[in-house]
């Protein structure tokens, strides 16, 4: 199943997102599958990035291109497999969201921040670039499994609650993510790694 520009429009429309989300959109090839390479510090600007737009483009806000790394593997660790295009639809969620809410877009940098230096710190490697099973063993270990949604919480609760259960609610808000589970309008998040592969119930 292939996400979208209108499956990124519709993540968006559920955060509170609208115009934010247009340009997000605009600036991200259709499709394309491409995001922004690692290498960007956080905080700079006037780099280039994927998007072919400048690093003051209005949908950077606090992310980084590293973040987005980060972010897209964390995707592709707890969506269905069957899902299709998830980098650029973490993309233009993440910017979209990021240009739009900036103050939620720090809380999310800050709580990939944390996992980024937690996954050097035991594996001596970026997360995005583990396997797959280590992306999940990760995860695991630094107690995202059974860690509660918690935005002011321990480390592990700010991830699962900025990171994990963000990118949730973006597949599972949109057309393609709520027909793969089978509800239009899904409410709520997942709990526990295996549960990350299944959509709200409830």
């Amino acid at each position: 199943m292939e996400l979208s520009r209108r499956d990124a429009l519709a993540a968006l429309a559920a955060v509170g997102v609208a115009g934010g989300g247009a340009l997000a959109l605009s600036a991200t090839d259709d499709d394309s599958g491409d995001t922004a390479t690692s290498g960007d510090e956080r905080g700079s600007g006037g780099s280039t990035d994927d998007t072919g737009q400048g690093g003051d483009s209005p949908t950077d806000g606090p992310i980084t291109a590293e973040d987005l790394d980060a972010l897209t593997a964390v995707a592709e660790t707890v969506y269905p497999s069957e899902v299709e295009g998830v980098e650029s639809f973490v993309t233009a969620f993440v910017r979209g969201r990021s240009n739009a809410q900036p103050d939620h877009a720090a809380g999310v940098a800050e709580a990939v921040g944390y996992l980024m230096e937690w996954t050097d710190a035991w594996y001596d490697e970026a997360f995005a670039s583990l396997d797959p099973t280590d992306r999940e063993e990760a995860l695991d270990r630094m107690g995202v499994r059974e860690a509660d949604p918690d935005p002011a919480g321990t480390d592990a609760e700010r991830v699962r609650y900025y990171v994990v259960n963000e990118l949730l609610f973006a597949l599972y808000s949109s057309p393609t993510g709520g027909e793969l589970v089978g509800i239009e309008n899904p409410q709520g998040h997942p709990g526990g790694t295996e549960s990350y592969r299944r959509g709200p119930n409830g």
